[in-house]
């Protein structure tokens, strides 16, 4: 592709839109609302995506997002201190895993969208 391009932006579904927007406000997203059904949540002034009040389970089963950050401790360390497990039932984080392309851990979000945080080797 040869044109110009300034972001790019995944849209994903929500079970429970209400419930989904607070958590990914408490996740540290800046929330834009776009419309009584849609959101845009930042990290960053051109990163982020857009949440839908919208549900088609097999879309959302098959989500995955991949944010890299530049410390994967400190970040696995003040998410996991955000006890988001025990605010939102189905959320659920793991340890960080080594692969050979770098470091990773996971978080599933309350509608079951599989975020992949990771840091690449240099």
């Amino acid at each position: 592709m040869k044109h110009p391009s300034t972001s790019i932006r995944a849209f994903i579904g929500a079970k429970d839109f209400e419930v989904s927007k607070s958590f990914y406000r408490d996740l540290g997203f800046e929330e834009s609302v776009v419309s009584s059904s849609m959101s845009y949540f930042s990290v960053h002034e051109n990163m982020g995506f857009y949440l839908q009040d919208a549900y088609v389970k097999d879309w959302v089963d098959n989500s995955m997002l991949f944010l890299e950050v530049n410390d994967i401790d400190q970040h696995w360390n003040e998410l996991s201190g955000l006890a988001l497990q025990g605010k939102y039932p189905g959320v659920r984080i793991s340890g960080i895993k080594t692969d050979t392309w770098g470091r990773e851990y996971f978080l599933h979000d309350p509608s079951g969208i599989l975020w992949h945080f990771g840091v690449f080797n240099k």
